[in-house]
């Protein structure tokens, strides 16, 4: 089925669920393949793929409104499926704020290429997703060390569907994506320091090679013998580019309708106003060509635009999807984020260590939490101590802890080094006196 005929179909399904009661509609229906390969010990441990084609439908009726779907594409089953679909909204409670975007709301141009389909993928073989992979674990075994585990993986995915709104909207898409990615385990003493590196693209051409997913796994597990938790204190804290969008992520959360309208969110009332260093810039750009999440629309068609979320420190908008736009009254921009791109600095991560006279270079999160509430978190971490501008030793069970209130405002750099192999293109970040508590 392609998207012509996909979108015949949801036209059906549409008229199909108004004979049944139905005031309006969204209707998306999409197929999706993967498939991925694991290597360990030059052995293929997985392969393992799958196709999906489902149909999900959004149905309103007299303000009320339900979710359903289904992967069963069959029109004689589909009718029934609809038809009962329409039928048990009618039981729930109303809503006055449940009802589709606004038509003027939707994109009216969707011309531009945004560059999410790669034509190669069509010639990708299995051999080839195998050999990658092989190649990769192969060269893990340059690890100086002893390596008690060793593992490659490329995986790949092709999706493509259509949306189509009863009030106006018709959208399509059609997009790859492909990852590689390594994971390291080595003996040290009595621990197990474990690495790894993984990266993505729209396009199986700016893939980092075998050579170089495998030389950054070995880096970033070797950076981990010795690992150990050192003294509690103040130090400088530098965030590694490839996790620093976890840190922001937890910035995004707040921002959303959902959170101003129930008043859960540490940057209530905050539009327009100081919350970060004046370091701290953050864009979501939907139109980067090739980017991991580009997009003319969002999951409810509302038109993706470019926006500044945080200029300077100073925040500028809400993530405001539909249905919490018509609860706050006021326009929705959509309510998810797409590729979010930094203000960055002039210096590289080797460059602001070099200036770190007491610090710890965070190269992974280790699980903890945070209220968006009152902005209060704790994260375990590990890392690298950095003394007097070098790197002494590695560090692990550590937590920081504070409130991003002040961190925000902390944040004294930002790198050169943006993140290039996800949708959060993320720069070292560095902050000034975090509380580490350790040993």
């Amino acid at each position: 089925m392609n998207n012509k005929e996909r979108l015949d179909l949801a036209h059906w399904a549409s008229r199909i669920a108004k004979q049944h009661g139905a005031s309006d509609t969204a209707i998306s229906i999409s197929r999706s393949r993967s498939v991925a390969v694991e290597v360990r010990q030059q052995r293929i441990e997985t392969i393992r793929e799958s196709t999906t084609n489902s149909l999900s439908l959004q149905v309103y009726r007299d303000s009320k409104f339900s979710g359903h779907s289904t992967n069963n594409l069959n029109k004689n089953d589909l009718e029934r499926f609809i038809r009962e679909a329409v039928e048990a909204t009618r039981y729930l409670a109303a809503d006055p704020d449940r009802a589709l975007p606004d038509p003027d709301l939707y994109p009216g141009d969707m011309s531009k290429d945004l560059g999410l389909f790669d034509p190669a993928h069509a010639s990708l073989t299995p051999e080839q997703r195998v050999e990658n992979a092989m190649h990769t674990e192969q060269l893990l075994q340059e690890c100086r060390g002893e390596i008690l585990s060793a593992s490659a993986s490329f995986n790949d995915n092709l999706s493509e569907g259509v949306r189509l709104h009863s009030n106006g909207f018709v959208g399509e898409t059609s997009s790859t994506s492909f990852s590689t990615g390594a994971s390291l385990t080595i003996m040290d003493k009595g621990s197990r320091p474990a690495g790894g590196f993984r990266a993505g693209n729209r396009f199986l051409k700016n893939l980092p090679l075998p050579w170089e997913v495998s030389q950054k796994a070995i880096f970033d597990t070797m950076r981990q013998i010795g690992q150990a938790s050192i003294a509690s204190g103040r130090y400088t804290m530098l965030i590694d580019n490839r996790v620093a969008s976890s840190m922001i992520s937890r910035l995004i959360q707040p921002m959303s309708g959902r959170s101003i309208q129930q008043k859960t969110s540490f940057l209530l009332d905050m539009i327009d106003k100081q919350i970060a260093s004046e370091l701290l810039t953050i864009i979501d750009d939907p139109t980067i060509v090739g980017g991991m999440a580009s997009r003319h629309f969002d999951s409810e068609g509302i038109a993706s635009a470019k926006r500044v979320l945080i200029d300077k420190g100073v925040l500028k908008t809400y993530l405001i999807d539909n249905y919490y736009g018509r609860k706050l009254q006021v326009k929705p921009n959509g309510g998810s984020t797409s590729n979010l791109i930094m203000g960055l600095g002039n210096r590289s991560q080797q460059q602001i260590i070099a200036d770190t006279r007491k610090g710890i270079l965070i190269t992974s999160f280790n699980g903890g939490n945070s209220n968006q509430t009152t902005g209060d978190f704790s994260f375990g971490i590990s890392g690298q101590l950095i003394e007097n501008g070098k790197i002494t030793r590695a560090v692990n069970e550590m937590n920081i802890s504070g409130n991003f209130k002040n961190l925000w405002n902390q944040l004294i750099e930002t790198g050169n080094d943006p993140y290039p192999y996800s949708s959060s293109q993320t720069p070292t970040l560095a902050f000034r006196d975090v509380d580490f508590s350790g040993s």
